[in-house]
């Protein structure tokens, strides 16, 4: 068996600890953009044949721990309906009263409402809604910025 030399071994340390301070780096920074807001991802898009200009959209939307939306409307076109996947979401419509959904349980939104509040109800665990848009085919924007 070979014994690595003082010097070699101080090296490797060295080598050790600068990897390691590198993977925690961006292990923090990815952790601080995820922070940013909810991670959106269209899951399906269709035209509806029997609907002309309309169409269905489908929206995943995965909340980290603690993770909010900012204040937005979604076009006056869109009727949606919302659905809890995992977690909980807190969420306020028009300025009415605050309400959690929990996994399983679901809601609509009418074409036009206003979020004030939109977040995981948790600190410390993840959560996904599912949105389904019923919009016009044309539309691109499905979340507008309240003060835009």
């Amino acid at each position: 068996m070979k014994r690595i030399r003082t010097s070699e071994s101080v090296g490797l340390l060295r080598l050790t600890l600068i990897v390691c301070a590198l993977v925690a780096t961006v292990g923090v920074r990815s952790g601080i953009a995820a922070d940013e807001g909810p991670k959106v991802t269209v899951v399906f898009d269709h035209t509806l044949p029997n609907v002309p200009g309309k169409s269905i959209k489908g929206i995943l939307v995965e909340y980290g721990p603690g993770v909010a939306s900012v204040g937005h409307m979604h076009p006056k076109s869109a009727f949606i309906y919302a659905t809890v996947l995992e977690g909980a979401i807190r969420t306020s419509v028009n300025d009415g009263p605050a309400v959690i959904y929990r996994a399983g349980q679901n809601f609509p939104e009418m074409p036009g409402d206003r979020h004030t509040l939109d977040e995981n109800a948790s600190k410390t665990d993840p959560a996904k809604l599912l949105a389904v848009f019923v919009v016009d085919t044309d539309e691109k924007e499905l979340l507008t910025p309240l003060g835009k």
